[in-house]
């Protein structure tokens, strides 16, 4: 099974015809932290130990935890892929439907998979993963419930990649020794082509995948932005806030188009359509392009425009539907 992670704008475009795209299939922040000039150092020179170290500390600051348990790795993506194989294979639990990279990256590395839809019903697999809020429903579970998962399981990956918007969910600042939890830094940031994700775990944990992730394994670039914007909280304040009042605002306008709200996070937001197929198609005629899935005819799930003009235009569009 090959992972389906939307932004196809260029076969929407060759399919809809060229133009100003509007991409909402992604959940990645379009209003960005405002990327200025970098130093040419950081494109020039190899990544340093002392810029891995700063922006360590800033995550560790944001994350609620210490320094000694993040290991910054080339986007979260990268973190699923090598964790199935540094672990011994057996029996897997993954939480569905959700990120279907999860699934996908066990099972080519000799996992056996099986899908469930809550956490308690995967008690007593070797390795459990829960994506916490889950992508694409928004389901959330509390610390609590995944601490006491962690003591029935051999090891649990918490995939927090949209919990920056709701820091109470994280299992960080109070890990369990069996637990990785990974961060996302695209989806709130909205730097996605930084590549740049964390693992959080206990430093033995972190020893093995650090050296199966290599000597470079994020860049300079990445390195220095991340650091920086990690440290900008009051543009973090109001991206929270903007994303808040945003979620709202965009549930408002598909009810009126006649959806029905399934879920989602102030990131992203889930509707049942009836028909994702032709809801999808009829916003794609406006150059807005969005995200359904093989496993439901009938969700669509969109991100959070940017900016009036977006606003103005997801907003015409959605009245012809």
């Amino acid at each position: 099974m090959k992972p389906d992670h939307g932004s196809d704008t260029g076969g929407s475009a060759a399919r809809f015809g060229q133009g100003a795209w509007i991409d909402l299939s992604t959940a990645i922040n379009r209003r960005p932290w405002p990327l200025g000039d970098l130093p040419p150092q950081v494109w020039r020179a190899l990544p340093t130990a002392a810029a891995r170290d700063r922006l360590i500390a800033t995550a560790a600051a944001w994350f609620g935890c210490p320094a000694a348990q993040v290991l910054p790795v080339a986007g979260a993506s990268a973190a699923i892929r090598m964790i199935p194989r540094l672990l011994p294979t057996g029996r897997a639990a993954v939480i569905a439907p959700s990120h279907d990279d999860h699934a996908a990256s066990l099972g080519a590395a000799g996992w056996q998979v099986s899908q469930f839809a809550r956490p308690e019903a995967m008690e007593g697999a070797d390795l459990a993963v829960v994506v916490n809020p889950n992508n694409p429903d928004g389901r959330e579970w509390p610390p609590e419930v995944l601490a006491r998962l962690a003591r029935r399981v051999g090891h649990l990956v918490v995939d927090e990649s949209f919990a920056d918007v709701c820091p109470d969910l994280s299992l960080a600042p109070a890990l369990p020794p069996n637990v990785l939890v990974l961060r996302s830094f695209s989806p709130f940031w909205g730097l996605a082509g930084l590549r740049l994700g964390f693992v959080l775990a206990r430093p033995d944990l972190l020893g093995r995948l650090s050296d199966a992730a290599g000597p470079w394994a994020v860049n300079g670039p990445a390195l220095h932005v991340g650091a920086q914007a990690m440290a900008d909280r009051a543009w973090a304040d109001a991206t929270v806030l903007y994303h808040a009042e945003a979620a709202l605002r965009l549930d408002r306008l598909a009810i009126r188009a006649g959806w029905r709200p399934a879920g989602g996070t102030h990131l992203f937001r889930l509707y049942d359509t009836g028909d994702a197929a032709a809801a999808q198609e009829r916003l794609a005629r406006a150059h807005v392009w969005t995200r359904r899935f093989s496993f439901s005819r009938t969700w669509l799930r969109m991100g959070i425009p940017g900016g009036h003009e977006e606003w103005d235009r997801l907003t015409d569009a959605l009245r012809k539907i």
